[in-house]
C-alpha cells in the first residue's frame, strides 16, 4: 500500500492581509456594479451583484458532504510564458509535483491515509449512494475520463485535421496531459485498473499529437476517443441512451450519450479553471458540453447557449440536466478541476496569471477535487469572481448552481428530469452551493463550525 499521502503539508492557506493593487482596482470597479466588456468586437454592459456569503442551499454530497480540496503548489510550474516555448513541453510542468498534488487531493477528500484506500472509499461511496451496495472497484469495470479539450475543438481551425498538429493556440488552457498522467498513475498503479479499461474522451476535440504522444508514451493501451478517430485514436460513437432536456423542446433532434460513456461503469469529470465570456465560468458542469455527439449549437438540435448564457436569474438551466443525467453525473466518482493555469475562454489564447492571494501575479498552480459537483463549481466560481474580471460577475452566472442545488424544487419551477421523455422522476438536490466569507480567508460554513454548507480543505505544497 502506498504511503505517498503522508508527506507534510500546510493545513491552511497563509493569512494574506492585503491583495495586489491591480486586484483591488478590479474588485472595486466590479462592486460599483457595472463593467463594459468586449465580446466578439462589440461592447456590452455587464451587471454584477456581489454574492451573499455563507448562505448554503441544497444538500452536500460526498463522504464528507460538501468537501472540496484545493491543492496549491507554486513550484509545480516553471514556465515564463509563450517566449519560453509551450507550457506542456519538457519540464515546464513538474510531473512529480503534479503527482503529489493529486495524491494529497484524493486523500484529503476521503480522509484516507493512502491513495489506494482513498479510491476504495470513492468507489464504495458512489456504489452505496446509487445502488445501495458498498462495493469497491471490480476488475473489468470501465472508467471514462472527460477532460476539457476545447482548445482542440474541431470547428475552430486550431488543429489541422490532416496532420493532428496544432495550428494555433498551442498554449491554451486545456486539461493538461500532466494532470491526466497523475490520475492515470493512481488508477493503474494503485487501484489496479487495466489501461484498456480506461477511456479518455472529449467528443468535440481532435486529440493532437502534442498531447497524445505524452499520454501514449506512458499508457499506450488506454482508449483515446476523439472527434475523428485518426492516427490510432478511436472515433466517438453514439449510443442509444437518450438525454432529454427538461425544457421539453419540440421539433429538435434527439440528443444521446456517447457510447464510451454509456458503457462505462464510472466517470471522472476533469474540467478546467476558466472564466467564460458567454457563460461567465466554465467548470465541471459546462465540461459536459463535450459529452454529447454534436456541436452545442448544431442546427436541428436544442441550442444550449441561450439558457446557459442568460443573465436572467431563476430560469431553466440546461447544465442541470447534464449534471443530473444517469450516465453523466450519475456515474461520476470524482470531480476534478485542473487549475495549473487560468484565463478567459475564448478570449485568451494563452494562460493569464492570477492576482488574488496566494497567487499574487503568478500562475494559478492549483488542483480542485470533490465528490460534490455543485460545491466544486461554487468554490472555483468564488476564485474567478474574486479575480475581478467582468465575465464571472455578470448577472445570473451562478444561477445554474442555485438550480442544481435545489433541483428538487428549483427557483425556476422547472421539473428537472433528463432521464425520461416526459417529466417522470424529478432530480433531487445535486449538491450544496454557497459563497465564501471573503477572498482572503476563503472560509465556508463548515469551515466555521456549521453542520451544513461547503468545507474547503486547503493543501499548500
Amino acid at each position: 500500500m502506498s504511503d505517498r499521502c503522508h508527506r507534510p503539508y500546510a493545513a491552511e492557506a497563509p493569512d494574506f492581509s492585503c491583495v495586489s493593487r491591480r486586484h483591488f482596482i478590479g474588485s472595486s470597479a466590479a462592486l460599483a456594479g457595472l463593467f463594459t466588456a468586449t465580446k466578439f468586437g462589440r461592447s456590452e454592459e455587464v451587471v454584477s451583484d456581489q454574492p451573499v456569503p455563507l448562505k448554503p442551499i441544497g444538500r452536500g454530497k460526498g463522504i464528507f458532504p460538501g468537501r472540496v480540496v484545493w491543492a496549491h503548489d507554486p513550484g509545480v510550474v516553471e514556465w515564463k510564458g509563450p517566449d519560453d516555448g509551450r507550457w506542456w513541453e519538457g519540464n515546464h510542468v513538474k510531473q512529480d509535483r503534479v503527482n503529489q498534488m493529486m495524491d494529497h487531493a484524493v486523500c484529503r477528500l476521503t480522509g484516507a491515509n493512502a491513495v489506494k484506500e482513498a479510491w476504495d472509499k470513492l468507489f464504495r461511496h458512489l456504489n452505496t449512494t446509487r445502488n445501495g451496495v458498498a462495493q469497491g472497484y471490480q476488475p473489468g469495470q470501465k472508467i471514462a475520463i472527460k477532460p476539457n479539450w476545447v482548445g482542440m475543438i474541431f470547428r475552430e481551425n486550431v488543429v489541422d485535421p490532416e496532420t493532428y498538429r496544432f495550428i494555433r493556440r498551442e498554449n491554451y488552457m486545456n486539461t493538461s496531459p500532466q494532470m491526466i498522467l497523475a490520475l492515470l498513475r493512481q488508477l493503474v498503479d494503485e487501484v489496479g485498473v487495466k489501461p484498456a479499461d480506461i477511456t479518455i474522451c472529449d467528443t468535440l476535440a481532435y486529440l493532437v499529437h502534442e498531447y497524445y504522444d505524452i499520454l501514449h508514451a506512458h499508457y499506450k493501451d488506454v482508449q483515446y476517443v476523439d472527434y475523428a478517430g485518426k492516427f490510432g485514436r478511436i472515433k466517438v460513437e453514439a449510443s442509444d441512451v437518450p438525454l432529454y432536456w427538461s425544457a421539453r423542446p419540440r421539433g429538435v433532434a434527439q440528443d444521446v450519450i456517447p457510447k464510451c460513456f454509456a458503457e462505462a461503469d464510472y466517470l471522472i469529470n476533469f474540467a478546467n479553471f476558466k472564466a467564460h465570456s458567454g457563460a461567465g465560468v466554465t467548470l465541471c458542469a459546462k465540461n459536459h458540453y463535450g459529452s454529447l455527439i454534436r456541436w452545442p449549437v448544431q442546427e436541428n438540435y436544442y441550442d444550449m447557449h441561450p439558457h446557459c448564457f442568460s443573465n436572467t436569474p431563476r430560469i431553466y438551466r440546461p447544465l442541470v440536466d447534464l449534471m443530473g443525467h444517469a450516465h453523466l453525473g450519475g456515474k461520476t466518482v470524482l470531480y476534478l478541476i485542473d487549475g495549473l493555469f487560468s484565463g478567459v475562454h475564448p478570449r485568451d489564447p494563452v494562460p493569464q496569471k492570477m492576482h488574488i492571494p496566494p497567487m499574487e501575479d503568478q500562475w494559478s498552480c492549483s488542483l480542485f477535487a470533490s465528490q460534490d459537483p455543485v460545491a466544486i463549481d461554487s468554490v472555483a466560481f468564488d476564485f474567478l469572481y474574486a479575480e475581478g474580471t467582468p465575465f464571472p460577475r455578470k448577472g445570473g452566472v451562478d444561477d445554474y448552481l442555485h438550480e442544481a442545488a435545489l433541483a428538487d424544487k428549483p427557483p425556476s419551477g422547472t421539473f428537472y428530469d433528463p432521464n425520461h421523455p416526459e417529466p417522470t422522476e424529478r432530480l433531487t438536490s445535486l449538491g450544496v452551493h454557497e459563497h465564501w466569507n471573503n477572498p482572503r480567508e476563503k472560509k465556508y460554513s463548515r469551515n466555521l463550525g456549521a453542520d451544513e454548507g461547503i468545507e474547503l480543505v486547503t493543501v499548500t505544497l
